[in-house]
């Protein structure tokens, strides 16, 4: 594993995890499954010992491996989409006491397709604890009509804010919406005035597939984004 001094969030399925530490939290991003290469990401909270799973995508039992014996306290699925939560079923079947956490609108269909029951719906204005810190959830629609993004926006843990972001902010462009142009302005308009107005440009992302951003890099784009229409 790498520690935050070298951190770039460049990591590939079957490769080692990289790892970063701000201030109490340690972030743990690993990718799994060789044909989608789906970003998961482990929160601890060192003052607590408890984690928070952002996206159980596959491969359980190497995200049980790393979340060891420690509790999960909770598991946050970002959006619907079945590559996200592939391992949902089994994560929380070895942890029964993790809290199942996704966005309002999609949980229906999380439930459907993975079996396990969403014990919090939640959308904009809402929190998820890891420890003693905390996570505001920031409902972006579009990609589908309930992903969740995920801001630690707090100068006692980390001097920047941190971004949790799914399959909505990506580097180089928001999310897929399928040629749908209705749903392409709802993504791109949240995400410019949930994500890009509320944090600076030394705000990193944590995206659902490939490698991490900073809004500072991707700022400059976004009239260039709402031209070609993805």
């Amino acid at each position: 594993m790498v520690n935050d001094d070298t951190y770039t969030g460049d990591v590939s399925p079957g490769g080692a995890p990289d790892v970063r530490t701000l201030g109490p939290l340690t972030i743990t991003k690993v990718a799994v499954d060789p044909e989608m290469s789906n970003n998961c990401y482990l929160l601890h909270c060192a003052v607590t010992d408890e984690v928070v799973l952002v996206d159980a995508a596959a491969e359980p039992e190497r995200l049980l491996e790393l979340i060891g014996d420690r509790a999960l306290t909770s598991v946050v699925t970002t959006h619907q989409h079945w590559d996200h939560h592939r391992a949902l079923a089994a994560v929380t079947a070895a942890h029964p006491g993790a809290t199942v956490v996704a966005g309002v609108p999609d949980a229906d269909a999380i439930e459907e397709q993975t079996g396990v029951r969403i014990d919090r719906r939640v959308g904009d204005g809402d929190k998820v604890a890891v420890g003693t810190c905390d996570l505001d959830v920031v409902a972006v629609a579009g990609h589908t009509p309930g992903s969740v993004c995920l801001v630690l926006d707090d100068a006692a843990v980390a001097p920047t804010p941190h971004v949790f972001t799914g399959d909505c902010l990506f580097p180089g462009g928001v999310g897929n919406t399928r040629g749908d142009a209705a749903a392409f302005a709802q993504l791109l308009g949240d995400v410019e005035n949930k994500i890009f107005d509320r944090l600076g440009d030394d705000t990193w992302f944590y995206p659902g597939h490939g490698a991490d951003g900073r809004l500072g890099e991707e700022r400059p784009h976004l009239a260039e984004w709402r031209q070609r229409g993805w």
